[in-house]
């Protein structure tokens, strides 16, 4: 049976990947929050994405048009996450265990973390487990080791201390 997922939806998911991507841009390309914003809102950036069809005997990629996004929705995570990134950090290290730091993780993983932190606690209107199932698919979509079972148990345990 085939999955349905409406329009509205697969727009807030792309959304959110690209709120990873411009939040990883801005932090390490040092471009403005607004400049990033009109990159993706215009198309410029975030558009495709390589797919890896790669076989035993055969490397290939290709690029895929992405779906389209929520620009609303995607520049208020942005400016959001870019405005109580400090704070966002501070409370997603005291959810790390002893010895780990916000720092010592991959930039595209702090990205991640902060995307869905700050949906988290700033969104109402979506179930927490859906917000988290949403950030575990996009971990497994940059990362295939351990880092998306560390994604799921932290998000877990951050949205069931936060609502």
């Amino acid at each position: 049976m085939a999955k349905y997922i409406s329009e509205k939806i697969k727009m807030k998911s792309a959304a959110r990947l690209a709120a990873v991507q411009a939040t990883y841009m801005i932090e390490f390309g040092q471009l403005s929050v607004d400049e990033v914003i009109k990159d993706f809102i215009n198309g410029e950036v975030g558009r495709y994405a390589i797919e890896d069809e790669s076989t035993e005997y055969e490397e290939k990629e290709e690029l895929v048009e992405l779906s389209q996004l929520d620009t609303s929705y995607f520049a208020e995570l942005t400016r959001g996450i870019h405005k109580e990134k400090e704070q966002l950090e501070k409370s997603l290290a005291t959810y790390l265990r002893d010895g780990w730091s916000f720092d010592r993780f991959d930039g595209t993983l702090r990205a991640l973390l902060l995307c869905a932190a700050y949906e988290l606690v700033h969104t109402d209107d979506v179930d927490a487990a859906v917000i988290v199932k949403e950030y575990v698919d996009l971990a497994y979509a940059f990362f295939n080791k351990n880092e998306p079972k560390m994604v799921n148990a932290l998000l877990d345990q951050i949205s069931k201390a936060i609502r």
